[in-house]
């Protein structure tokens, strides 16, 4: 299989398992997203995909999901860049503090509308939208080239960061883009015309 773009989020950092705003603090995996990350890799493996060239954050979750996929795959020392513009949604004075917390302190209300909004950051943070302010330029002069050159390329990010992405390949709205879940530990497989357009989009899935 050549020319494929994928996509995947983080398996379950240490953070998620206690519910909290993560952001740009460097919790490592859970056992839990240790075995997510490596079911995405045997996945992969299963699509007879090989790598060329990967991409992902600065920060450690997802830098150590994509080892264990590499791993899985038998390309572990595979060429990868890393790179900050990559990184999950910064929640500026949320980050660190459990939902709940966060919730008594701001209002269910409030909360909601930091989470669940495209263009409204939380105090000191990002919203979606500052979040692909950095992630798309960096795609468009980074990514995408490696993938037209004909490049099977592999993105180990976050869930907003890769909603960023999502949003662009599959030109949906800012409200559709709020309404898309991403598992962690689920590849997402792109095939792209020439022009970046999406040819195809597969979720891998483990099926019983």
């Amino acid at each position: 299989m050549n020319n494929v773009l994928v996509l995947v989020r983080h398996g379950e950092s240490e953070w998620n398992r206690k519910n909290l705003f993560t952001g740009w603090r460097n919790p490592d995996l859970t056992e839990k997203g240790v075995a997510e990350a490596q079911r995405a890799g045997r996945l992969l493996k299963a699509q007879g995909v090989r790598f060329d060239i990967a991409y992902t954050s600065g920060l450690l979750r997802a830098q150590r999901t994509l080892d264990l996929i590499l791993a899985e795959l038998g390309q572990s020392g595979l060429d990868t860049v890393r790179d900050t513009a990559l990184n999950e949604r910064d929640y500026g004075e949320l980050s660190g503090l459990n939902k709940d917390e966060a919730r008594a302190r701001w209002g269910a209300d409030q909360i909601l509308v930091w989470r669940r909004s495209y263009d409204i950051a939380p105090p000191g943070g990002e919203s979606l939208k500052d979040t692909a302010a950095r992630v798309l330029p960096y795609y468009k002069s980074h990514i995408w080239p490696s993938v037209r050159a004909g490049q099977n390329v592999i993105v180990a990010a976050h869930g907003n960061s890769l909603r960023a992405l999502i949003m662009y390949l599959e030109e949906l709205s800012a409200k559709e883009i709020l309404e898309r879940e991403v598992a962690t530990g689920a590849p997402m497989l792109y095939r792209l015309t020439e022009r970046g357009t999406v040819s195809e989009r597969r979720d891998l899935v483990e099926h019983a």
